[in-house]
């Protein structure tokens, strides 16, 4: 196999309908080599969510990015053995549709990768073969809205995988918060079509089509700091290339002018919950230090206005949502907490007061799921509800007697038919009673010798049983080996071989060293003739060689 170089990201092809092009380039494309076992998996997604016009994400688009492997990806951090010291800056770095950053600059961390793929809209999906698929599962809690499945070796389950992977993504709706205001908190909570409610985060599992998921969302605040002016947050759901603009002004005095005249809008023509005229000219004249903030809470630590409304000149306002109707003097009321059945508030059989549903005629439960023609179904033959052991719950008896059991209650613990000894109430003061009207005295007898320890404690009797038993086989084996030692002495000690005679000495052989010198001798140089012949002091030396 010729594998190619180490690469970064390239993008191939962008998103296209033509198939047949589609699977030409992926066939052409070659195994990459790598000196390490991890890969640059999220160095590729993170340019994959980012490069919107190179990779051709269509804005109105349900986004869905796999991830194919069979190994781990490098994560933030690792690129310091190599000297890169850089951050990621989380933007796009194709040059030539081939992430040119590889070298320079960090892998990405997964709160990095998490947050841009949340921002761009996109579902992750780790198409894992072999032994890493728990390593990318154990990463879902870190990358919200991501899906892991398992890859068969010859990638024959992978239409089945998108499809599950799709469908698990669509049956879930999360809500995640984005620029968050400092002393401002939001609370989300998930209001699902059972009725059951969960927090923004976790939201609801299994949503089918048609089906409403409604989220209530509370904003609170630590204290009021007006100099800010109007913030703003961002509620996105999962997945969905939707966003949700929530406009944040605070509100904190009573907006009235110096003079009489009163003023409409109490805070600013932006804020559209205010609707009352706060400011009426009997209130204009006082100074807003007579107001205090504590006629606004329903007890010493509860919150203003029960975090659903604003505290105005002493008095509640409470906010308007599309959910409902908040009401009361703290806006601790509304009229769509009760319990939802299939999607609907009470069923859609009747009113939510004050977080209890009020059912229409002819409907009944906390939900008024129940039709009260069912209760025929919880009646004896003596026309008893449960036999009067109990109540009808949409047709079948909840039993409240300990002693009672069976589909109307009818039995008691120990198989005798109640009923059976109810008899007839209509007796005159002549007839005769046939029941017993007095108790027969049963004694019992009770042993007080127990057959089990009065005081078990199990785990020292264990440590005490096994130290003991421990002993006794170490010290069995310890007789056993001196019995063994002893008994082959005496074997040696009887043999004739192990005597010698006084005469008889021991002989060893010495072996005999031979000894070799070895002399190196120097091949004699060859002579020199050296002429020199007789000359003056004053004549120059030469000669010859």
């Amino acid at each position: 196999m010729v594998c190619m170089p180490p690469h970064g990201y390239i993008n191939v092809l962008p998103l296209t309908h033509n198939t047949t092009e589609f699977k030409s380039i992926v066939g052409k494309q070659r195994i990459a080599g790598n000196i390490d076992t991890p890969e640059g998996g999220f160095d590729a997604m993170l340019q994959a969510a980012v490069c919107h016009k190179d990779v051709g994400w269509r804005k109105e688009a349900r986004r869905l990015l796999i991830l194919m492997t069979d190994q781990t990806s490098h994560l933030a951090l690792d690129s310091k053995l190599a000297g890169i010291v850089t951050p990621h800056d989380g933007k796009c770095h194709l040059k030539d549709n081939v992430y040119s950053r590889s070298t320079d600059m960090e892998y990405p961390s997964l709160g990095m990768l998490g947050e841009k793929l949340i921002e761009n809209h996109i579902s992750g999906v780790f198409a894992v073969q072999g032994l890493q698929f728990s390593w990318y599962k154990d990463l879902l809690p870190l990358l919200p809205g991501a899906a892991a499945r398992q890859l068969d070796p010859l990638a024959s389950n992978m239409k089945d995988l998108v499809y599950d992977a799709y469908q698990m993504l669509l049956s879930e709706v999360k809500i995640e918060v984005d620029n968050p205001i400092k002393g401002i908190h939001v609370h989300v909570t998930a209001v699902c079509p059972n009725g059951t409610r969960h927090p923004g985060k976790e939201g609801c599992q299994n949503i089918k089509a048609n089906d409403k998921v409604l989220f209530n969302v509370t904003l609170t605040m630590d204290s009021c700091d007006v100099g800010n002016g109007v913030d703003y947050i961002v509620l996105r759901p999962l997945g969905f290339n939707e966003t949700t603009l929530i406009r944040v002004h605070r509100g904190c005095t009573c907006q009235c002018n110096n003079g009489s005249k009163a003023k409409g809008d109490c805070v600013t023509q932006e804020n559209a919950d205010c609707q009352h005229d706060l400011c009426k000219k009997e209130n204009c004249n006082r100074n807003e230090s007579d107001y205090t903030s504590e006629s606004c809470r329903s007890g010493p630590l509860q919150p203003m206005c029960s975090s659903r409304g604003v505290c105005m000149c002493g008095k509640c306002f409470c906010h308007k949502t599309k959910l409902g109707v908040i009401y009361g003097k703290y806006c601790e009321k509304d009229n769509f907490s009760c319990p939802y059945h299939h999607g609907k508030l009470c069923s859609g059989n009747g009113e939510c007061e004050d977080g209890q549903c009020r059912c229409f005629h002819g409907w009944e439960s906390d939900r008024c799921h129940c039709s009260t023609s069912l209760r025929k179904h919880c009646m004896n033959s003596n026309g008893l509800e449960c036999s009067g052991r109990g109540v009808c719950q949409c047709g079948k008896c909840k039993c409240t007697l300990n002693k009672s059991f069976g589909p109307l209650c009818q039995y008691c613990t120990d198989n005798w038919n109640c009923e059976h000894f109810q008899g007839s109430t209509n007796f005159s003061e002549d007839s005769e009673n046939p029941y017993k009207t007095a108790c027969e005295i049963l004694l019992y007898y009770i042993d007080q010798t127990s057959e089990c320890f009065s005081d078990p404690r199990i785990l020292t009797v264990f440590f005490i049983i096994f130290i003991v038993t421990f002993l006794l086989g170490f010290l069995t084996v310890l007789i056993i080996r001196h019995i063994i030692l002893q008994h082959n002495n005496k074997k040696m000690r009887s043999s004739s071989t192990y005597r010698m005679s006084k005469d008889n000495t021991d002989k060893h052989i010495l072996h005999k060293v031979y000894t070799q010198t070895v002399t190196y001798t120097r091949e004699k140089p060859d002579d020199i003739n050296v002429d020199i012949n007789k000359m003056e002091a004053y004549e120059t030396f030469k000669y010859n060689i």
